[in-house]
């Protein structure tokens, strides 16, 4: 799986901050009865969670959010005027190796089923070139939307890419997943047909 690199980012950040800022304030507080020399150690148990598919926000059974992405062209796409077929959205990058993986499933599947569902890839990252350009070398021909600012992303809760999203026509999320061959996806979109 990919990590989100900006929460990545943002995660580190927070833990130097944090790190710095704890480490003065024990260092210069007299009154804690703590010498410099003296031995410190911390007691409760930590578990730190490598950023997965699990660390995504379970959205199944939400509404599609209603928030507003782009396309290639910069021009604001809201994503709810998406509603009223069948959905599938897949969040994905050029620099996502299990995108790269799975995208030429997606071509193949949108190929069959393009004119019952409506499929969209929205990518935070690559420039709108970038975006065309990478998905058509793997065969796909369907709309894709961008996320520059993170508003996708943020209100569907990814950490880690690549994640689909199956909607009905009445906007509900039926599904989540992470990484899919073609057989899973097709299947999942025959499910969402059904």
């Amino acid at each position: 799986m990919a990590v989100n690199r900006g929460l990545l980012a943002v995660s580190l950040g927070v833990a130097v901050v944090v790190s710095v800022t704890g480490g003065w304030l024990l260092s210069s507080d007299d009154s804690s009865g703590i010498a410099a020399d003296d031995q410190v150690s911390y007691n409760s148990a930590v578990v730190a969670q490598i950023p997965s598919i699990g660390t995504n926000a379970q959205v199944e059974g939400d509404p599609l959010p209603d928030i507003t992405v782009q396309d290639n062209d910069g021009n604001d796409v809201a994503l709810r005027s998406l509603i009223g077929t069948p959905l599938i959205i897949n969040f994905w990058y050029s620099t996502c190796g299990p995108c790269k993986v799975e995208l030429s499933g997606f071509g193949k599947v949108h190929a069959e089923l393009g004119d019952q569902i409506r499929f969209v890839g929205i990518n935070p990252s690559d420039t709108p070139e970038v975006n065309v350009s990478f998905a058509a070398d793997r065969g796909v021909r369907y709309e894709l939307l961008r996320d520059p600012d993170g508003a996708y992303s943020d209100a569907v809760g990814i950490a880690t890419a690549p994640v689909t999203l199956f909607v009905a026509a009445d906007g509900t999320i039926v599904r989540q997943t992470g990484v899919l061959d073609e057989a899973e996806l097709r299947q999942y979109a025959e499910q969402l047909l059904a």
